[in-house]
């Protein structure tokens, strides 16, 4: 609920942008006049907050993604949700209020606020990688990586529901209910089994540690910035996400203004159809999730997601203006868009934070989230960029293909990862025959050599 309601607040902006283009575009927004000329030049400014917002975001990641493996990670979570709070509340409801409409100010809030959120998902991350393990990693962590969905879902009904009193109270209930939140997480959340441990249960950690001696009583020390990136699969799956966030946050930023503009429906009607996107990346988080625990990698189920994906993509592109059949489309595009999205951003971070190669003896979850999701927003904050003027000259058609251009580029960074894994297993299997056979003492030699030639090995991701 915590990411949730950091999401809530981010999702506001997109859902009540028609609102915002209208009020900067009046004659009454300030005593000279509106303070853009035209409806365009409104849009385009959006687009730049959402590059900022994304930018500093990116910036804030690779920082904070260090910070999460050096410090206590619920202080630092629970700071971050009070000061963005207190960011979305001058952004959104103060400066309606008082009636200051300024876009230095707009800017300097929103990408301030970029900054502050982006020490949420690090330091989840880090927090949810220390209480489960790998087995039962992509079924939990899964389901949970959920909750940026679940806050898209928040913001919009919040926002579908107020917008009528103005949109100002959007904003304000949101960041409200994530200061409130915020106390929560600071007195409540327990960051690691050793937080607990060092507290007042060592009968219960004496137990744990008899159940499971691998598991560390105290936190290890975190490994180095540059090693992190190192780290086996991390630089291809930061490249492959910055293709993917990008058509990610290309629909959460403008989806629902889509609907609006460019299929001309009510404002509230095309924020409440914005939310069958989410509903499918819940459902795809859950199910693939659990899942990919099934399987040797994880890998091959992004794969094909991804190329569903680009088959879902292009249908929608052409989808009717009927609300049932965009539901429909939506939820599909959403499920094998938002699925390998949510894969990628936590359980498979969380197996690479936590690979063989650091044998417990490193602390470098926090730090390969912040890469990875920090590198996927660079390349959403350049989408951002380019989305208003690309649907401006060519049109929401060309919008859509370019993001099943960014899909494919996703499945091709993925492909160097599915290679070495298939090679991995082919050499792992290999030297089990080998030491099968010169094994004098198995009479069964030949009947284990095919059972390890049937049964799946593990590896990393």
């Amino acid at each position: 609920m915590s990411y949730a309601m950091l999401h809530a607040t981010r999702k506001t902006l997109s859902t009540v942008k028609p609102s915002l283009i209208h009020t900067w575009t009046s004659n009454t927004s300030t005593p000279t006049g509106p303070i853009f000329p035209t409806q365009q030049a409104a849009a385009e400014f959006l687009g730049i907050l959402d590059t900022g917002f994304l930018i500093a975001y990116a910036i804030g990641l690779y920082i904070c993604g260090i910070l999460g493996d050096n410090y206590n990670p619920r202080r630092l979570l629970a700071f971050g949700m009070m000061a963005s709070s207190i960011c979305v509340l001058c952004f959104g409801y103060l400066t309606e209020t008082f009636h200051v409409y300024s876009p230095l100010i707009y800017s300097f809030l929103w990408i301030l606020n970029g900054f502050i959120q982006s020490v949420g998902w690090p330091v989840e991350v880090s927090i949810m990688g220390n209480w489960f393990g790998h087995n039962a990693r992509g079924a939990v962590m899964g389901a949970w990586s959920s909750c940026a969905s679940v806050g898209n879902i928040i913001g919009t009904l919040i926002a579908s529901y107020t917008l009528f009193l103005g949109y100002q109270y959007s904003f304000l209930i949101a960041c409200s209910l994530l200061f409130i939140y915020s106390f929560l997480v600071f007195f409540q959340l327990p960051s690691a089994p050793w937080e607990v441990s060092s507290e007042n249960l060592p009968g219960q950690m004496e137990e744990e540690q008899e159940e499971d001696p691998d598991e560390p009583t105290e936190r290890p020390p975190p490994i180095g910035f540059l090693k992190a990136w190192l780290l086996p699969g991390v630089i291809a799956y930061s490249l492959a996400y910055a293709c993917l966030k990008l058509v990610n946050y290309g629909f959460f930023f403008w989806l629902p203004f889509y609907l609006h503009a460019g299929l001309h429906w009510p404002e509230s009607y095309a924020d409440s159809l914005s939310t069958w996107y989410d509903v499918g990346g819940i459902l795809a988080a859950v199910l693939a999730g659990a899942f990919s625990d099934h399987m040797r990698s994880r890998t091959p189920v992004v794969f094909i997601m991804l190329l569903m994906a680009t088959v879902s993509l292009y249908i929608y592109a052409h989808s009717p203006e009927s609300y049932n059949w965009n539901a429909f489309l939506l939820l599909v595009a959403g499920f094998f868009i938002g699925g390998p999205a949510n894969m990628i951003s936590s359980s498979i971070t969380a197996d690479l934070g936590k690979c063989e190669q650091l044998r417990g003896n490193a602390e470098a979850l926090s730090t390969v989230t912040g890469i990875i999701d920090g590198t996927g927003s660079v390349g959403a904050a350049l989408g951002q960029w380019f989305i208003p003027s690309v649907q401006h000259w060519f049109g929401w058609d060309a919008v859509f293909y370019g993001f099943i251009v960014m899909i494919l580029c996703t499945a091709l960074c993925l492909c160097p990862v599915l290679y070495k894994e298939h090679k991995d297993r082919r050499h792992h299997r290999s030297e089990e025959v080998d030491a099968l056979l010169n094994s004098d003492s198995d009479e069964n030699a030949s009947d284990d050599i095919q059972e390890v030639r049937r049964r799946p090995t593990n590896s990393n991701v």
